[in-house]
């Protein structure tokens, strides 16, 4: 990123660049986890911006693209056709796929819970704004990132895979005129919004340590 970018770029950067491709299975299993955490605080989010702009057409559309809606349905396990829920319970439900052992789930709740009262520290508008930063392109480089994991043969990370790839078409790449990026770019973000994306990164981190590990070289 050039001097003159935000430095919340450089965050999402530094997500996208962790050690996907060499996590097992059970690591990124963990990784969904942490992403549950955090579509929590996404549709907190959201509702957030809905409160404050409460006329805002783009704003309504979005919620009912993400809030009580049927756009992940059916899903075996999870969804039945037709069946309407918010985005953050496809995922609680996907994770009950594949219980994890106790001592784990209670490390991931802990670090979620966490997570989530640092993000309720940060003030409203900053939380409303940074929706724009996830749908405009932001949310759809880290979901590439994830899918670049090697194993998804759980069922609950082929749910997840699932949730990632749509969501991947529902927002585009920041430059669609339609899709949720167009929907919330209206918001602009700067770097207000940094503590977020930092508290993200701390979070994927916490809860796989093996994200942080150098990469392996590929040869030639």
């Amino acid at each position: 990123m050039n001097a003159e970018s935000p430095r919340y770029l450089d965050v999402i950067d530094d997500i996208c660049c962790l050690n996907w491709r060499g996590i097992s299975q059970d690591e990124l299993l963990s990784a969904a986890w942490a992403y549950y955490f955090f579509s929590i605080q996404f549709r907190e989010n959201l509702l957030i911006a809905r409160s404050l702009y409460p006329d805002d057409t783009k704003l309504q559309q979005l919620e009912e693209e993400e809030c009580d809606t049927h756009n992940l349905s059916p899903w075996p396990g999870v969804a039945l056709p037709g069946e309407r829920m918010n985005h953050d319970e496809f995922m609680r439900r996907s994770l009950t796929l594949c219980p994890l052992d106790p001592s784990l789930r209670q490390r991931m709740e802990e670090l979620g819970q966490a997570y989530l009262a640092t993000v309720r520290e940060i003030a409203p508008m900053t939380r409303a704004v940074s929706i724009s930063s996830y749908e405009n392109g932001g949310l759809q480089s880290v979901f590439n990132a994830y899918l670049t994991s090697p194993a998804w043969d759980m069922p609950a990370l082929k749910a997840f895979g699932h949730f990632l790839i749509e969501h991947i078409k529902f927002d585009g790449d920041g430059t669609e005129e339609h899709g949720h990026g167009a929907l919330a770019r209206h918001l602009v973000p700067d770097d207000r919004i940094l503590p977020l994306w930092a508290a993200f990164k701390d979070l994927l981190i916490s809860s796989v340590p093996g994200l942080a590990r150098r990469p392996a070289a590929h040869r030639l």
